[in-house]
């Protein structure tokens, strides 16, 4: 790639508040995951006479990635090269900058940034296994002789997004080691049903040395916990577990440095660590953490052992993903049924399976909302025509295809243990995945979304 230019126009409503932020999000997600030595973004911010928009998970990232995912495939095909192979010679890698990130930031100055961790080419391989890629190199698959107005495709896109706004999203933590060795944890950061509550705990856990139960959080109540920012932007467990960790690992050294004084004669301080609700010299010998807050409250050196850390951080290491989908086309409706997705994303360190999956799922399932339904219709007046779950089609449980969800472990330097975020990169990359397959399908590319059975019928006719 020599260059990329990419020209948003975006509807806005009769009010901008999002405005600026969105679109900048989108120029610097529709041109940061390929490297090209000359990139131009210009947007266009339109008021209408519509209600105004706000955010929404991806906030830009999706839209640009639509457009970019194409194309990038639109080239590789008209150049007669595998879209895979194309993508992967020209997609970022460990320690390349990224240049959008010191170019613009979110509607306000930004700051160098560079690739410092990425498990993309693994998770291509992986998610390629998961779906048994190699049918897309056979013609006669995507045709059912017992279906002959029935087309199969497969699809593929990268996914790259973000943890937290960089120079600009901060978190805050404080933990007190109570006299029964437990912790109490109190953060700002919201647990708007992600499992933070839960991923936060066993930050403090790990670094304490005690099992998850001994963590009691307290969490989003502004008469007593610190400052968040908020729960948004992909950020609570790069931006808040940071400042999780720091807060334990100063309690963590107090903890040591009294077991050390008072209670285990001769222990050397840069040699002692907490494992098993204890704290260990390195020659075997221990006291609980029960027995170091009753020795630090009530006899020597009579103080309460807790600490308070903040975090804000000047980068915003990237999660990657690559996005698979398997479909089927009825070219005589063109009714679209997503049969299968594969989602395989390098989100680092991964501290909760269970909750990242679930992030992961519920994002994939709206995705392909925006991907194949969900649209907001209005008339000449701009009057919103689409105003219930009648008419405003939503994906229902039972109607969510097969799901697989692969994540590929790496370690980011910056994050906690090693992790990135994950929240919002499930919706990054569905469109243009299913977009591919139809195209893969049938030799019709759509460009428009949703991908509704009538506008894929009347793109049918028009080919």
């Amino acid at each position: 790639l020599t260059a990329i230019k990419l020209h948003i126009t975006a509807d806005k409503g009769a009010y901008a508040p999002h405005g600026l932020t969105v679109q900048f999000v989108a120029g610097f997600r529709g041109l940061s995951t390929y490297k090209a030595p000359n990139l131009q973004f210009d947007c266009q911010v339109v008021y209408t006479n519509k209600p105004p928009t706000g955010a929404y998970r991806g906030y830009g990232a999706p839209q640009a990635l639509f457009a970019l995912e194409s194309h990038m495939e639109e080239i590789a095909l008209a150049l007669e090269i595998d879209p895979v192979e194309f993508k992967r010679i020209n997609w970022v890698k460990e320690g390349d900058e990224i240049t959008m990130a010191k170019a613009m930031g979110e509607g306000r100055e930004g700051f160098e940034q560079f690739v410092t961790s990425s498990g993309l080419e693994q998770c291509v391989q992986q998610g390629a296994a998961a779906i048994n890629w190699e049918r897309y190199y056979d013609p006669d698959w995507r045709n059912d002789p017992e279906r002959p107005h029935i087309r199969r495709g497969l699809g593929f896109a990268v996914g790259m997004h973000g943890s937290g706004i960089a120079g600009l999203d901060m978190g805050a933590a404080a933990i007190k080691l109570n006299d029964d060795g437990s912790f109490n944890l109190t953060v700002g950061a919201t647990d708007l049903g992600t499992g933070s509550d839960t991923i936060l705990a066993q930050i403090a856990a790990e670094t304490l040395g005690v099992p998850l139960e001994d963590i009691i959080i307290y969490s989003s109540d502004t008469d007593f916990t610190p400052f968040d920012t908020g729960a948004y932007a992909s950020s609570t467990t790069y931006i808040s577990g940071n400042a999780v960790l720091k807060a334990a690992e100063q309690v963590r050294q107090q903890i040591v440095d009294h077991a050390a004084k008072h209670l285990l004669a001769e222990a050397e301080p840069d040699r002692m660590f907490l494992d098993d609700r204890r704290v260990w010299t390195h020659d075997g010998r221990s006291a609980t953490l029960e027995e170091v807050a009753l020795h630090s409250l009530h006899q020597a050196d009579q103080h309460q052992i807790m600490a308070t850390a903040s975090h804000m951080s000047y980068e915003s290491p990237p999660p990657f993903a690559a996005q698979y989908a398997e479909v089927e086309v009825d070219v005589e409706t063109g009714q679209v049924e997503v049969k299968r997705l594969v989602f395989a994303v390098d989100c680092g360190t991964v501290i909760n399976p269970a909750t990242a999956s679930g992030q992961v799922e519920g994002g994939l399932i709206q995705a392909l909302g925006y991907t194949l339904c969900e649209e907001m219709v209005y008339d000449s007046a701009g009057r919103l025509l689409t105003t219930d779950l009648r008419d405003y089609k939503i994906f229902a449980a039972d109607e969510v295809p097969e799901m697989g969800v692969i994540l590929v472990q790496t370690y980011e330097p910056s994050g906690p243990y090693g992790a990135k975020a994950i929240a919002e990169i499930p919706k990054d990359a569905v469109a243009p995945a299913v977009a591919s397959a139809i195209a893969h399908a049938t030799g019709v590319r759509m460009r428009s979304l949703p991908f509704t059975p009538e506008r894929v019928w009347r793109a049918l006719q028009a080919a």
